[in-house]
């Protein structure tokens, strides 16, 4: 991008979020707008001295993304939303063409509202109130509607045909019950209705968003499906943004929005290492060397500054900063290593003398990171929290076995860092995977290494590790193999896709760590599946690991990315949900086949498919979110969890973000078809050329509280996808089977409710009409379900419409949440319904003095943090930078 078209990118940026301001500021009733916003540019940007200097803000932090999209056509904004009702989404994605291309304003809306519309998703956890699936609905009053919020929105379903570049509109026409496939609502541009931000705040008088009074229940949108029926300000009304604000009097926001342009620097790194007396336990200070040697050799990126610092009772400095130009400067890092431990605890003496060793070398430690990794107690830590908070720096923590400062993740909460974990065994594996998580917060993921396998396994004397490791063409630069042992050096080869071998005299084994070899492939490594061969040759039992990193094959392709996370539901009974997102530069990747694995000292580990089927714990199907359940807890504590992702060029494919913002098709201005151009779509083939095999591993952990001493008993899951139809008098219900704990198991029994209004069923489950089932018995989860019932008491006929909803039951008779309630419709359409603009409008009926009078304290400011590489000031040659982050 040009210098002139940065500029204008830069100027719109900031009129999207002050319009935003505005905007949010009267949809909110007075309370919410944007004090101030950071913007973080990448390093390859031109130096400025107005640019600020990060502190604990990085682009894998920010709430926005400017970023250029994966396809041709893919301007469409959106916000990346794992969890459900009330749960905040991720990060919000705007392209460089969306800020720039102003035809776009016709078919999204003003920025600035369509900025309020994603900060919704974001910060409070609502949804869409339209849906591109199921566009009309039939109903209650047995006619055709625009599936919106309010249904008070007028407007005409109409009907585009197209013979090469000549289109035409007419009136839609019924295909069965609804519209024809093409069908789409146009609404009028000039209304009075003043709901919905969730639906469509391109409208003039969209000012609100739908509440208690104006929501459309009867829609079948996600928002209906993922908050049970209530209206996104019945949401934010609950949430502690608004529980902690109240109304600012005035018509505009009290302060205007201010900007702070920061720059990324090359990261500045301290590893802050335990050697007390305990780190001799577990074979735990070898581990160590061998996984501090793997981020020195492979994971830390070149041009970043590292320094060392060990610590007992007392600091002391192993290394000075010391910056990454070349292999022989990873090396001298690595003399630097300790290889024995001794002596008590003190953490802060740690964190102290790495600050100091920071300061020395860039004169700051605004920005710089410190990973603290430690297996032991320091009942003073509290000592030092106000000096990490002030100092500016991240601190990224490693617990390692069962006894770590129960303290050590408030360092990291306090600064934004990464909190890990590693879990007592006798090789490096499980630390190798946790320095392998902190890797640059720059956004390049050129720059980043890449975890392609990690594994470690018992094997019998003369037992063999086989097994494949996939090098897809994203990948392939500083590729590198580690193998570990326990006891004695095995037998070991690795056979490229070509069929080279590479033996033990291949490999690398450093005279202060014996029981780990490292071989690295020179230039990019070969295109394929990469074979290795393990045999213990000991007389007796050890444990063997294995560890593959990579980078970048080129900075013009991004590779696939697994990001893996773990999170504790915000209602009871407060499961724990693993995710697992799996992508390329933002889009989805489909079809892979994604393991978990979770562990704790003293529990054996648990294994978890992770399934993106939008049932259960996932939300969505097909968003390239892989979620799961974990209910086999064992206690308080920590929890480390290890996914790999596989992908096979048969079954895997890219898909598309399910939640991408409103493109309105057209409206209607007094009386006249104003239609927009469609949707701009690429063919599958168009999205599938750089996607093939490949193999992904990522690491995350979660310290959980209150869980009771030993596993509590969870209920089934909630049904998330009850479908329900009538087929010849008799109504067809289907669905996937929950388990016996969520979705893990099998349920032992439903109870299925019907009713002919769907609140009352909703708000009287208990109740509402039974349905005879007497012959179903639940299958094991995930299974499909069917059944086939005639109602009792109900003749169907035209304009019949009845509601089903469910619940399962283990055999402890703990009972899931009611399921979304499916809806049955018999209706010969006479006509298309098209609303009047007499009819009543409920949208209007927002009683404020009443929502005014329940709010108390203190106005909330948000703030954002935007990163971005929009513009690329210096451009030396055709690459893809960073992305822009907010």
């Amino acid at each position: 991008m040009d210098i002139c078209k940065c500029c204008q990118a830069s100027i719109n940026l900031k009129t999207m979020i002050r319009d935003a301001s505005n905007y949010l500021f009267e949809a909110t009733k007075h309370r919410f707008f944007f004090k101030s916003v950071k913007i973080i540019l990448p390093k390859t940007w031109k130096k400025n001295s107005t640019y600020s200097r990060l502190k604990t803000e990085s682009y894998n932090k920010a709430d926005v993304i400017i970023a250029d999209p994966y396809l041709k056509y893919g301007d469409d904004p959106y916000t990346l939303q794992y969890g459900g009702c009330a749960m905040k989404g991720r990060y919000i994605h705007f392209t460089p063409n969306f800020l720039l291309n102003s035809s776009l304003v016709k078919v999204y809306g003003e920025r600035g509202r369509v900025f309020v519309h994603e900060w919704a998703h974001l910060r409070w956890g609502v949804f869409d109130e339209y849906n591109n699936n199921a566009p009309f609905y039939v109903s209650e009053n047995a006619r055709v509607e625009a599936t919106r919020c309010s249904a008070g929105v007028t407007g005409k379903p109409i009907f585009r045909n197209c013979i090469g570049n000549q289109c035409a509109t007419r009136e839609c026409q019924y295909d069965g019950q609804l519209y024809e496939a093409g069908c789409v609502f146009l609404p009028d541009l000039n209304q009075n209705s003043k709901n919905s931000i969730m639906y469509m705040q391109y409208l003039p008088s969209v000012v609100e968003f739908c509440d208690k009074n104006t929501h459309n229940h009867e829609a079948p949108n996600m928002q209906n499906k993922m908050c049970n029926y209530r209206s996104t300000w019945e949401i934010i009304m609950e949430s502690d943004d608004f529980r902690n604000s109240s109304v600012v009097n005035g018509l505009a926001p009290p302060f205007e929005t201010t900007f702070q342009l920061m720059q990324t620097q090359d990261r500045a790194v301290s590893l802050v290492l335990d050697v007390s007396g305990s780190m001799l336990s577990y074979n735990r200070i070898t581990n160590l060397r061998t996984a501090a040697e793997v981020f020195l050799i492979q994971i830390i990126e070149v041009g970043s500054r590292v320094g060392i610092v060990t610590f007992e009772s007392s600091a002391y400095e192993r290394s000075p900063l010391v910056q990454i130009t070349s292999v022989a400067t990873r090396q001298r890092l690595v003399q630097n290593l300790p290889t024995t431990a001794g002596g008590g605890t003190n953490i802060c003496s740690g964190i102290e003398k790495g600050l100091q060793i920071i300061t020395t070398a860039i004169g700051t430690t605004y920005g710089s990171e410190i990973v603290l990794l430690t297996d032991g107690e320091d009942s003073s830590m509290s000592v030092c929290r106000e000096r990490v908070r002030e100092s500016g720096a991240i601190i990224h923590t490693i617990a390692l076995g069962p006894a770590a400062a129960k303290e050590l993740e408030e360092f990291s909460n306090i600064t934004g860092g990464l909190q890990l974990y590693a879990v007592d065994v006798d090789v490096p594996s499980k630390l190798v995977e946790a320095f392998s998580e902190i890797t640059t917060g720059s956004g390049d993921i050129s720059e980043q290494s890449i975890q392609l396998e990690s594994k470690d396994q018992e094997v019998n004397s003369l037992g063999w590790i086989n097994n494949t490791v996939t090098i897809d063409k994203t990948v392939g630069n500083d590729t590198f193999f580690v193998f570990s042992w326990s006891k004695t050096q095995p037998f070991f080869l690795v056979r490229d896709p070509k069929g080279k071998e590479y033996g033990s005299s291949d490999f690398t084994v450093d005279s202060s760590n014996l029981k780990t070899a490292r071989l690295g492939i020179n230039g990019t490594a070969e295109v394929g599946d990469w074979h290795y061969y393990i045999q213990n040759v000991d007389t007796t039992l050890q444990t063997l690991s294995v560890t593959v990193t990579s980078r970048a094959a080129s900075s013009d392709v991004s590779p696939v990315i697994l990001q893996a996370y773990m999170e504790r539901t915000n209602t009871a009974p407060y499961p724990v949900v693993v995710y697992a997102e799996v992508s390329q530069n933002f889009l989805p990747v489909l079809g892979a086949t994604v393991i978990a694995t979770i562990e704790k000292d003293g529990a054996d580990a648990v294994s978890l498919p992770l399934f993106d089927s939008g049932t259960g714990a996932d939300m969505t199907k097909n968003d390239g979110i892989y979620s799961r359940y974990f209910t086999a807890l064992s206690g308080d504590g920590r929890y480390s969890l290890k996914v790999s992702a596989q992908g096979r060029n048969q079954t895997i494919r890219l898909g598309r973000r399910q939640n991408r913002a409103l493109y309105v098709p057209g409206y209607i201005e007094n009386g006249k078809i104003q239609m927009n151009a469609p949707r701009p779509e690429l063919a599958d083939e168009e999205i599938q050329a750089n996607l093939e095999s490949f193999s992904r591993t990522s690491t995350s952990s979660i310290k959980l509280d209150n869980t009771g001493s030993s596993s509590p008993g969870f209920p089934p899951c909630k049904i998330t996808d009850l479908d329900a139809y009538i087929e010849n008098g008799s109504i067809v219900l289907t669905w996937t089977a929950p388990g016996g704990d969520f979705d893990s198991g099998q349920a032992d029994h439903y109870i299925i409710k019907s009713g002919t209004d769907l609140l009352s069923l909703r708000d009287e489950f208990d109740s509402a009409t039974s349905v005879d089932f007497s012959h179903l018995i639940p299958q094991e989860a995930g299974s499909t379900e069917t059944l086939k019932f005639k109602p009792e008491n109900l003749t169907i006929e035209n304009g019949t419409v009845i509601y089903i909803a469910m619940r399962a039951v283990d055999d402890t008779n703990l009972i899931s949440d009611t399921s979304n309630i499916a809806k049955a419709t018999w209706f010969i359409p006479p006509k298309a319904s098209v609303p009047s603009d007499d009819e009543d409008n409920t949208s209007d009926g927002v009683n404020i003095t009443l929502i005014v009078a329940v709010v108390a304290g203190c106005v909330v400011l948000v703030c954002i943090i935007v990163s971005s590489t929009v513009c690329i000031l210096q451009n030396q040659k055709k690459r893809r930078d960073p992305a822009i982050r907010m």
